[in-house]
């Protein structure tokens, strides 16, 4: 499924909600190998909550963060203009409401 992605590449929109992209800057191969470590971590989660261990669900879910901070998706911005972080916003609350309204969507 194809989510739109803001103008200046920095979110991509699901369900009316803003979403931060990767950071477009990072190396190919290591943006894959990122990608993968964050899959495995989400298999991780999914065998912890079968499992029914919060300390194995504490452990994955913290992989899946790091892996999303290293891949520029949470934590520190990876732009460097000072425009705000409007991650986890309604895209109808941001400066990208009346673009996202223009889509028609």
């Amino acid at each position: 499924m194809n989510y739109p992605c803001t103008p200046d590449g920095r979110y991509f929109v699901v369900k009316g909600q803003l979403w931060r992209c990767s950071n477009p800057a990072l190396d190919e191969a290591l943006r894959q190998q990122l990608v993968n470590q964050l899959m495995d971590a989400r298999r991780a989660v999914k065998a912890a909550k079968k499992s029914e261990d919060p300390e194995q669900l504490a452990g994955a879910r913290a992989a899946v963060d790091q892996a999303k901070v290293a891949l520029g998706e949470r934590g520190p911005v990876w732009w460097d203009d000072g425009s705000p972080d409007f991650n986890q916003r309604q895209v109808r609350h941001t400066p990208y409401a009346d673009w996202y309204q223009s889509l028609g969507l």
